[in-house]
């Protein structure tokens, strides 16, 4: 069965190109064109579904109408041996019908001989740089993950000394509290002479004292 020819214009037609780097969301765009006389369907998918975001992923376009589907490369570590091409879009369409439309249901119940079709495949470009080429780039990735893990030793560093600095104040109250002295107060005599007796050296010259008086008296 032969293929049927796809009803839109697609700009670019065979391949979406992003240029790095791609330390942040690249986008391309894709317009769509409907030169006929006819409502269309359409439907953007890829193949790496992950890896990008598609707004609006599909829609209705009206007669002589087109749209801008922004196609958008999520951040991600390049590597110049990556087969970029392996990630390709597909853009189904059909011709809508009359009336109100439920896409959802349209597109479940849609008979293969129905759909149209394009294949776009993706590239990948690196900037090009007059003070080294594709090694000024890799420096630079370099670079980039350089300071990413120097920030991320920074932060555990720095909530080391935050644990740390919160120990040491627990650690210091906590001594300052068992070093403070229990004092006693002696008396005056004894702060006087430096010598303090024991209670019973009291009791016993208090007892030969009271011996002493007794016999005076008789």
């Amino acid at each position: 069965m032969a293929k049927n020819e796809q009803v839109l214009q697609l700009e670019p037609s065979t391949e979406l190109r992003f240029r790095g780097p791609f330390t942040d969301v690249i986008s391309a765009d894709l317009k769509l064109t409907n030169p006929s006389d006819k409502r269309v369907c359409f439907k953007v998918k890829t193949t790496a579904p992950k890896r990008y975001c598609v707004r609006p992923n599909s829609g209705v376009l009206e007669p002589k109408a087109h749209i801008t589907v922004a196609v958008m490369l999520q951040p991600f570590e390049y590597d110049a041996t990556e087969k970029s091409n392996k990630h390709k879009f597909m853009v189904q369409t059909l011709f809508a019908p009359d009336g109100p439309i439920n896409q959802e249901q349209l597109w479940k119940e849609v008979l293969p001989e129905n759909l149209m079709d394009s294949k776009l495949k993706c590239v990948f470009e690196m900037p090009e740089s007059s003070s080294g080429g594709d090694n000024e780039v890799k420096k630079v990735m370099e670079d980039y993950k350089k300071l990413q893990s120097e920030l991320s030793q920074l932060k555990t560093e720095n909530n080391q000394l935050r644990e740390e600095g919160v120990r040491l104040r627990k650690v210091a109250v906590s001594e300052t509290v068992h070093s403070t002295p229990i004092s006693t107060t002696p008396t005056k005599s004894a702060q006087a002479t430096g010598l303090v007796l024991p209670p019973m050296v009291y009791l016993i010259a208090a007892l030969i004292l009271g011996l002493l008086i007794g016999k005076l008296v008789l």
